[in-house]
């Protein structure tokens, strides 16, 4: 006897669905370039290259999607890297590619304390550096949306940095906009101090263990 019919797939077509738990999270990865709109077939109000001005390919952070009539993904909801901090917006799901990530970082200001979870579970967790009072780093939910090696492991950036897609409110007119990453550092002797233009310093090492296990599209939650 033949195998009865698959059953159709049941959806709602335009339906909006959040994506995402405690511990697992996507990243969308720019396929080429990419056109954000403030609503799935909206104004287009933002324009990303495949690759972004550091040379590495455009992530976005996934937060949900719409689906289609054939039940896939037609649109991603997602978080910007530009500044003001915390844009999102629509982009195309065939423009992108989706990974799932199961890291998290929480960054505490106040205990100035920088913690990397994988599943849940804690995998780094170390002192950091933060933005002094007249350079303050800015809090919010964020994700990786780059990870860049220095080429100066002795400069100022120690090995490399991880980039977030947040900016400071204060240094506007930097380069970039002012962009926040964890990064490391030449002075370890300031770790644990309020002294940092915004972004946040681990030590040289703790910084090649969270840069080796920390994908693009991870969440970032920087409380006070």
């Amino acid at each position: 006897m033949p195998a009865p019919p698959s059953a159709a797939p049941r959806c709602d077509p335009g339906e909006h669905e959040r994506l995402g738990t405690a511990t697992t999270s996507y990243a969308a990865a720019a396929r080429r370039p990419i056109a954000v709109h403030a609503e799935p077939g909206g104004a287009v109000v933002e324009r990303f290259g495949r690759i972004n001005p550091n040379g590495v390919t455009t992530v976005f952070g996934v937060l949900g999607r719409r689906v289609g009539e054939d039940c896939g993904p037609s649109w991603y909801r997602v978080r910007l890297p530009r500044r003001p901090n915390g844009r999102v917006g629509w982009v195309r799901a065939g423009d992108v590619a989706i990974a799932e990530v199961r890291t998290r970082i929480l960054v505490d200001l106040s205990a100035r304390r920088v913690t990397l979870y994988r599943d849940g579970r804690k995998l780094v967790s170390t002192t950091a550096a933060i933005g002094s009072t007249a350079t303050p780093t800015p809090t919010g939910s964020y994700y990786v949306d780059q990870r860049l090696l220095s080429g100066d492991a002795g400069g100022p950036f120690g090995p490399g940095a991880v980039g977030i897609a947040a900016y400071s409110e204060v240094l506007t007119g930097w380069t970039q906009g002012g962009p926040i990453a964890i990064h490391g550092t030449n002075r370890p002797d300031l770790i644990g101090q309020a002294v940092s233009n915004g972004c946040i310093r681990v030590r040289n090492d703790v910084l090649r263990r969270i840069f080796a296990a920390t994908p693009e599209g991870t969440p970032v939650e920087i409380q006070s």
